[in-house]
Parts: C-alpha cells; structure tokens; sequence
C-alpha cells in the first residue's frame, strides 16, 4: 500500500472514454489539463500533495489491475472490463459516460441459420475480445459455445469462417453495420465506472470520499 501522505495516484484509460474521463475527473477539481501536455507520457505528476494527484494513463483493459494491486488508488474503466475480468476492487460510482453495449452479432445472410443453431443447442463458434463474458452469457441461456479469443477486429472474423458469430461492444452499431454484421442479441449494456482499490479506500477514504463528493456535486450542478 503507498504511503497516505502521497498524492491521490488515478489509473486513466486511454481510447474512447479518455475524454469523457479527463471531464469527469477535471470537473471534480484534479489537475488534468497536465495529461495533454505531452500524448507520449505514461506517467504524469501535478499539483502540491494537497490538491494534486498522479496519473497513470494506460488500457483500459489494464485499469483495474493497476488499482487492485495499489499501484493505483482510483481509476476510470468501463463496466464491460470490469464484467470481463471481476477484479477485487470496490467499484465506487457509475459515471453514465461511455455509454456502449455488448452484442451477439452474426453476418446478415446468415443470421436465422445461426440462430436456429442456437436454439437447436448447436455448438456455434464464437470470436471475441470477452471470452469470459461470452461463455456466461451462453452458459446463461443454457446453450454450449466454442470460444475463439481474438485481439483484433472481430468483424473479420465470421467474414473468412473463423467463427459463426462474433460478442463485442458497440456504440452506435456503425463497424457492424459496415461489414455487414446484424445484431441477434443485446447481452448487456456498459457505462464508465470510478474503481478504488480496497486497501486504498480504508486508509485513504477521506481523500476518496472528497473526490466522490466533488463528482456528485459537479454532476449535480450540470443538470
């Protein structure tokens, strides 16, 4: 655990919810006009110990572990990595930002013929980025799936065979569309989360409750 009187150190995801994240952050008084200062950092200081912080910028898929080992004492991830990985973390506060879904998606031609597949307990392969949160989903509506684990975009991989169908987060739906990919089913929804980590939160609650109140009043006062 870091030392109490260092200052409060906040795990930020880079990608889509950075923004949203400096926003939420800047609006409840942390010094983050120094994360775009200079892109190429990964590790950046500001302020004095009283109204500073630290900032480590990273994946998002590796928010949660930066702060459930105290390398962190805060952080912003999204609810689908949370899902996926079910770090030990106390997760403090939904930020309703980064609003995305996650999906069963398959190519257009071929959609009933996967869906008749599944409901006729069919073994379907599945490409994702989520493996753990597609086997609950399927696990969930009692069905049986091979799941492929994949890195890259998963549009490509119902395109060459790879698999039937595809689970991935979407926002608007526009990359499926583009590669002519329809939705068979919403598995769940995800919105930014603000994390701490468990030791943290005890010994440093007064600082993190600060940090809750000031979003809470921030949020209150654009509505």
């Amino acid at each position: 655990m870091r030392p109490r009187g260092e200052r409060l150190r906040v795990a930020v995801p880079k990608g889509t919810i950075f923004e949203d994240a400096l926003l939420v952050l800047g609006g409840a008084g942390l010094p983050v006009e120094v994360l775009r200062e200079d892109g190429r950092k990964l590790f950046y200081e500001a302020g004095g110990p009283e109204r500073g912080a630290e900032f480590i910028v990273c994946r998002p898929s590796d928010v949660p572990v930066y702060v459930e080992y105290g390398a962190a004492d805060v952080g912003i991830v999204g609810k689908d990595v949370l899902a996926e990985q079910e770090p030990n973390v106390v997760e403090l506060r939904d930020l309703r930002t980064g609003w995305c879904q996650m999906v069963l998606a398959a190519p257009a031609e071929r959609a009933e013929e996967v869906r008749e597949a599944i409901a006729h307990a069919e073994v379907v392969r599945v490409a994702t980025k989520y493996p753990h949160t597609a086997r609950r989903y399927f696990e969930g509506i009692g069905r049986q799936a091979e799941i492929i684990a994949l890195h890259g975009s998963m549009e490509l991989a119902p395109l060459v065979g790879l698999a039937e169908c595809i689970v991935d987060l979407t926002a608007t739906g526009t990359t499926l569309r583009e590669n002519n990919l329809t939705i068979l089913d919403e598995i769940s929804t995800s919105t930014a989360r603000l994390i701490a980590n468990r030791g943290a939160y005890r010994l440093r609650n007064r600082e993190i409750a600060a940090l809750l109140k000031a979003m809470e009043k921030n949020e209150d006062s654009l509505v």
